[in-house]
């Protein structure tokens, strides 16, 4: 069979996607849960008499929470096939891969299941993300010093 008859018969059968919609989803729906974090540290600050450093840290608390119970109780993968990045790209997303990770090898046991694979995903996240900031340290520290 040709490339190009390969080509007309798999795209007879891919979904059919709108890049715009999907761009509209997941602007709003990032958007929303910036919204609700911002809204969480006032309501920290506020009601819990918090700074607005620690209010911060525990709004990225309840988020990676909820994120991971939503996950556990199967729901959160739902969400994320409709809005895609906008749930992905924050804090979120890097909560669901730890989960979904866990839950995949949890028969297998708390040390060669759980434990393993719980950063399959997340572990590579973590290692270029500090890779990266010594990196970019470095060169503000070569180019201009720190302070």
């Amino acid at each position: 069979m040709r490339n190009t008859k390969y080509d007309k018969i798999c795209d007879l059968h891919k979904a059919k996607e709108s890049r715009l919609k999907n761009s509209l989803l997941a602007f709003i729906s990032g958007g929303f849960i910036g919204f609700l974090g911002e809204l969480m540290i006032e309501a920290f600050c506020m009601y819990l008499n918090m700074s607005r450093s620690d209010s911060s840290t525990l709004m990225i608390v309840v988020f990676i929470f909820l994120a991971s119970l939503f996950t556990a109780l199967g729901f959160f993968d739902n969400l994320v096939s409709y809005f895609r990045c906008g749930l992905i790209i924050p804090i979120t997303g890097f909560a669901h891969s730890m989960t979904s990770s866990s839950l995949d090898y949890k028969n297998e046991g708390p040390i060669y299941g759980i434990g393993s694979n719980m950063f399959k995903l997340a572990g590579s996240v973590i290692i270029y993300g500090v890779v990266a900031a010594w990196f970019f340290g470095m060169i503000r520290y070569l180019i201009g010093g720190i302070g």
